[in-house]
């Protein structure tokens, strides 16, 4: 679980996050959306401490990560694991090494010990197989798996995702959603998904988080946005007609 209290983020004079108090509980997908300029990436780098807040406080479980020395928020971090929106893969590395990166990084376990770790996380995102491959060699939908099984290789109890679905097809971005939300709940990882995908809202927003000018303005999951009273969601959420006919035929 991760927890936010009042949290608030300036630059200078321009006041980017306006108090911003929630709770993300863990084992399930915890999305947060907004349009461009709302504060999502200023919200997730002061989660995880690349931005020092203004005001507030942000929880891990039951430590207060706002107020640790460098030393100990970096130990914080490396049970925290990340999936970038350009996937971030090395080119001159294979699949293989690039999802071991982390242990060579973080661990003294034996090349043995790594390599079952690196083969048990393909085999779960579905790239048995592929681990020499290099990821000029792989399609976007594989190179975001092989992200994912970087991202997990760590046993991390919080996963952040930035936009896992960008510049992916419906289908493969259908695959990509269920791979998240599976891994979340088999492993109670306390999962944090950064999107502008209606379609990733509708079908796995366990917990969806509104952000508008910097401030929480709705919260809830995926069944209750189509009931929302709410003008400003309902303005961004139903601007697609498919979205719109959805809400007609969840109202009759």
């Amino acid at each position: 679980m991760i927890r936010v209290e009042n949290l608030h983020k300036s630059f200078g004079d321009a006041h980017i996050l306006k108090g911003i108090t929630t709770t993300f509980p863990s084992g399930q997908t915890n999305l947060i959306i907004g349009q461009s300029g709302s504060g999502k990436t200023v919200f997730i780098k002061c989660m995880i401490g690349l931005f020092e807040l203004s005001e507030g406080s942000v929880y891990y479980g039951d430590t207060h990560f706002s107020v640790l020395s460098k030393k100990e928020k970096k130990a914080i971090r490396r049970q925290i694991g990340m999936l970038f929106q350009g996937n971030a893969l090395f080119d001159s590395m294979t699949v293989e090494e690039n999802v071991r990166f982390p242990l060579d990084m973080f661990t003294s376990q034996t090349l043995k010990e790594k390599m079952d770790r690196v083969n048990y996380c393909l085999e779960r995102v579905s790239l048995s197989g592929a681990n020499h491959k290099y990821p000029s060699e792989i399609s976007g939908g594989m190179m975001k798996r092989v992200g994912i099984a970087r991202a997990i290789v760590l046993k991390p109890k919080y996963l952040f995702c930035d936009e896992p679905n960008s510049g992916l097809d419906p289908r493969t971005s259908l695959k990509i959603d269920n791979l998240i939300r599976e891994i979340t709940q088999e492993n109670d990882i306390t999962t944090i998904i950064n999107t502008h995908d209606m379609n990733s809202v509708m079908e796995i927003g366990e917990q969806v988080t509104y952000l508008f000018e910097g401030e929480k303005e709705w919260e809830g999951n995926c069944k209750e946005i189509l009931t929302s009273d709410n003008q400003r969601l309902n303005d961004f959420i139903f601007a697609s007609k498919f979205l719109k006919e959805l809400r007609k035929g969840h109202s009759k």
